[in-house]
């Protein structure tokens, strides 16, 4: 079914430094396709969408965001409640501040703190494979079952104030957040990209989500 996504919208992809972005853009290719990589405030200009991918550092990817003066133009994006979707750190950025970088400011739309698994059950640090979602009904996740599998790999994740945003949890071993969704800002903390044929279908509802 993906092989059907309209060419119309042209999809942005935020090119942060992280070495993610390729899987994204391949993704995007074979969902017919051409993602445009982001790097400067020019690049918001001629773009319908705009995924955030991030693999690695909080800390890392806030100050790649404010070098390339970034940080303004996703804010603008975001506050004007245009399509957004951002993956892993992509996700957590979005949120106010991580444990990863005390005292570094990330953009705030979500309410909230991202934390660090506290390694108590044995649990194995980062959380890295798959692990059954669970989700409330909505057209981002339409054609997929309950408790399908999504791949994960991360140290840190969200605990929310506002659980109304929280459309997605996993157990790692407690609940957590696994997505969020904020009018028309949604975000995951497991890599679609990563996750096979459930995954291309996630990215494939977000491009031809029609967002009111």
């Amino acid at each position: 079914a993906y092989l059907q996504v309209s060419m119309a919208d042209r999809v942005g992809v935020i090119d942060y430094g992280g070495g993610n972005l390729q899987n994204v853009l391949n993704v995007l290719k074979y969902l017919n396709h051409e993602g445009m990589l982001v790097s400067s405030p020019e690049g918001f200009s001629n773009i319908d969408r705009l995924i955030f991918p991030g693999v690695g550092s909080f800390g890392d990817c806030v100050a790649d965001l404010d070098r390339k003066d970034l940080r303004q133009p996703i804010l603008e994006w975001l506050q004007a409640d245009r399509p957004f979707f951002g993956i892993c750190l992509g996700y957590q950025v979005l949120f106010e501040q991580s444990e990863e970088t005390p005292g570094v400011e990330g953009l705030g739309f979500f309410t909230g703190s991202v934390i660090k698994f506290d390694g108590g059950h044995g649990l194995k640090i980062p959380h890295m494979g798959w692990n059954e979602v669970t989700f409330r009904n909505h057209e981002l996740l339409n054609n997929i079952s309950q408790n399908t599998d999504f791949y994960f790999v991360h140290s840190y994740y969200f605990r929310t104030q506002k659980n109304e945003n929280c459309i997605a949890t996993t157990k790692y071993p407690n609940p957590i957040t696994a997505a969020v969704l904020k009018e028309n800002i949604f975000g995951t903390q497991f890599h679609p990209e990563k996750s096979h044929n459930n995954g291309k279908q996630i990215i494939t509802n977000f491009l031809e989500w029609e967002p009111s």
